[in-house]
């Protein structure tokens, strides 16, 4: 939780593509690019998928340029396609012929109406004119002889509807009013249609409309299965072919239950159609339009179904067995009678195969499905991977947010993809993909322009007083650094270049700016090295902290381990400069480890990260002292405690100006708390002589500096407390003295 709300404006950002692809999805915020990105993904699946084989069961009788040209131009006369059909059943004896033409006009071509214009009017005195006119009328009346060949025999015929006037017989309601239980149906609906003439519509009763409803990019990717005019329902010329061929069934349609979050509460889902006792479902959407089953690409050479030219069934040159039990549509695919749709799978797709592939995939049971609980599934993913998104990518790095974004990106797709072939259903996802891209992208770029941006600020800022290692430690949860001010307990070290002031009277200042540029870059890397932060160089002074601003526990640890290293750099420096006849230099440092203000002391036009307080003035003063005390290191107690296991010999107590309260002081030795042995035993000696210095018992304070300085003649510490002790042993006994040496200069 607490990783969650470091980054919820992160979060928030992620979350916006996952809100309005849900407005999306319920239809209160309609985004026009998902819905066509939705039907480029539909129609490249379904190019991918589609079987690109030839279904042997249907064929396709074109009226095409070659037979347009032979018997001549549309419409043909009704004798004609009477010896079309009685071909078709007599000679190759097909199983089943439906029409997508429509026959709305009666056949003037015979002359059979002008005949009787003249018998009626100019001839009509004449009666051998009508006996001869009733002698030929049989053979001139194309319709009659048309709806002959129509009688009996298994044939659907097509019509169209129209928002205009009314022509022509429809056939019967394929949906009785009693089977929708009270219920209306949200079929399209039309006001008008153009149907076939009576005489040709009694003759074959049955008849389907050939419809197309293409959608708002003008490809036909459905067809309606039920069409409402005049408050009753129509079937499609596919769908009254399938219920033909499945024994002429009832059609009855099947709602929906009460789904919660579907998108009506009393639909339908499915059109059944009970065959004995088993019931056949041809799914529909919310138009009652059914997704046509493209099996590839169409015309003639798209190898999907077989074409057969009109001109050679008439003039009988197409073989028995082409079309013997077939399923047979007659349609055209000439361009000049403009019945070329643009779908999925062709630009210029015949109209009549649109039908043929309906009537394939109802054969097959194979009628992908766009079901009514696809809202709930489209929100369901949504929130799942939209949250998986928001909470997932703020708290990651780059690599790894680009790692997750991909894999939800593949889990969506190949869920989809998988319902898709498996069970045929059509569910939304270029919203889920939209969402999870935008939601990566947005990620990334707040990442980019804003932490980013936080974390460059942050480095510019504290990357001149930390190491690389903090800076880098400090930018995985940059909004829990800034130069706000805080008390906090830290370790402060004040270092002083010794006999810098001599130097610099006798050495040019190129010289000396090289010397100590040479000197400050190697104690600065010690500090860096060991996570100090460097305060600020005062002319011959460097001053450095630990624990701030990142946090350590072992801030005094490092701080005495830099001291060390420093006191151990300046030996080897000192061996560069005699080697090379410079002069020698020296060091003085001062630690300190208690509770200070650290932040920005600076002003509005400068910065300066620092620390102030009483336990900072201490460090500087114990860095005056090293000097008197003739070490490089001086560290208050406070440092030694928190320092750990370390060997440490006191120096003495000192009360320092400005503070009544002594404290000890002490040097850290080389090596662990074991030390050698010579070192331990002068350790303890030591300490015998601080005991009996503190005590003003002078003699055994004598005796234990003579055995001290027996083993160490040279050690200018041993002969400060000889001066002391002498200087002393001249006063008075003092009951109140603590032991501590007072300075009451800087």
């Amino acid at each position: 939780m607490k990783a969650i709300s470091k980054h919820w404006a992160r979060i928030a950002v992620t979350l916006l593509p996952l809100f309005l692809a849900l407005l999306h999805a319920v239809g209160m915020l309609p985004i026009g690019v998902i819905g066509q990105l939705d039907n480029a993904i539909y129609d490249a699946r379904l190019r991918a998928t589609s079987p690109k084989t030839l279904d042997k069961r249907i064929v396709i009788v074109d009226i095409d340029e070659k037979s347009l040209a032979a018997v001549g131009h549309w419409p043909w006369g009704r004798h004609r396609l009477a010896e079309l059909v009685n071909q078709l059943f007599e000679q190759h004896h097909i199983a089943l012929l439906g029409f997508d033409v429509v026959f709305a006009e009666e056949d003037d071509s015979s002359g059979l109406k002008t005949l009787k214009a003249l018998a009626d009017h100019e001839l009509k005195a004449s009666p051998e004119f009508a006996r001869a006119l009733e002698k030929i009328e049989p053979t001139l009346d194309f319709d009659a002889a048309f709806a002959k060949a129509l009688a009996s025999r298994p044939i659907v015929l097509g019509y169209y509807l129209n928002q205009g006037k009314a022509s022509g017989v429809l056939p019967a309601p394929a949906l009785p009013l009693e089977a929708l239980q009270g219920r209306k149906l949200p079929s399209t609906q039309w006001r008008g249609y153009g149907s076939n003439i009576a005489a040709l519509a009694a003759a074959a009763p049955r008849a389907g409309h050939f419809n197309t409803l293409p959608d708002a990019d003008g490809l036909v990717r459905s067809l309606p299965m039920l069409a409402e005019v005049q408050g009753q329902n129509y079937e499609s010329l596919s769908l009254a072919m399938f219920r033909y061929l499945a024994g002429s069934p009832d059609l009855r349609p099947g709602f929906t239950s009460d789904r919660f979050f579907s998108r009506t509460y009393q639909t339908v889902d499915r059109l059944l159609l009970q065959v004995g006792e088993k019931s056949l479902a041809v799914p529909v959407d919310e138009r009652l339009s059914s997704l046509v089953p493209y099996r590839g690409p169409g015309g003639p050479t798209g190898n999907s179904f077989q074409y057969v030219s009109a001109v050679d069934v008439l003039e009988n040159r197409v073989p028995a067995d082409t079309l013997r039990d077939k399923i047979v549509l007659l349609g055209t695919t000439a361009p000049g009678l403009l019945d070329l749709r643009a779908t999925p799978v062709g630009e210029a797709y015949p109209g009549v195969e649109v039908h043929a592939n309906a009537i394939s995939g109802f054969l097959d049971g194979k009628i992908l499905v766009k079901p009514d609980y696809a809202l709930g599934y489209e929100v369901v993913v949504l929130l799942l991977s939209g949250l998986i998104l928001a909470f997932g990518l703020p708290l990651l790095a780059a690599p790894m947010a680009v790692g997750l974004s991909v894999a939800v990106l593949a889990g969506l797709t190949a869920l989809n993809f998988w319902l898709y072939t498996q069970f045929g259903l059509v569910l939304p996802l270029a919203s889920s993909l939209c969402m999870a891209f935008t939601a990566f992208a947005l990620n990334m770029s707040y990442g980019y322009f804003v932490e980013s941006r936080a974390k460059r600020d942050l480095a510019n800022l504290f990357g001149t007083y930390v190491p690389p290692e903090l800076v880098d430690e400090m930018l995985k949860e940059p909004e829990s650094y800034s130069m706000q001010a805080t008390n906090r307990e830290l370790t402060v070290m004040f270092c002083d270049m010794r006999g810098f002031t001599k130097m610099s009277e006798s050495m040019p200042p190129t010289e000396l700016q090289a010397l100590l540029t040479g000197v400050f870059g190697k104690l600065t890397d010690i500090i860096r090295s060991n996570l100090g932060t460097i305060d600020k160089y005062m002319g011959d002074c460097v001053m450095a902290f630990w624990g701030a601003p990142v946090e350590s526990s072992q801030h005094a640890q490092l701080a005495v381990k830099a001291a060390l290293e420093m006191a151990q750099a300046v030996h080897t420096i000192n061996a560069e400069h005699r080697a090379r006849g410079l002069p020698e230099i020296g060091i003085g440092i001062g630690l300190n480890t208690g509770v200070m203000c650290v932040g920005d002391m600076g002003s509005h036009i400068r910065k300066s990260y620092t620390v102030i307080g009483d336990a900072v003035n201490l460090a500087s003063r114990l860095e005056g002292l090293s000097k008197v005390y003739a070490t490089d290191i001086v560290a208050s107690e406070s440092t030694r405690k928190q320092a750990g296991a370390m060997l440490w010999q006191e120096l003495d107590k000192v009360r320092v100006k400005g503070k009544d309260q002594a404290v000890a002081i002490f040097r850290p030795m080389q090596g662990t708390i074991e030390g050698s042995f010579t070192t331990q035993d002068a350790l303890k000696l030591w300490g015998q002589f601080l005991k009996a210095y503190r005590a003003q018992q002078w003699d055994q304070a004598d005796v234990a500096l003579l055995n001290l300085q027996r083993q160490d003649a040279t050690n200018a510490l041993y002969r400060l407390y000889v001066e002391r002790v002498a200087t002393l042993r001249l006063l008075p006994f003092d009951p109140h003295w603590d032991g501590a040496t007072n300075f009451e200069t800087k």
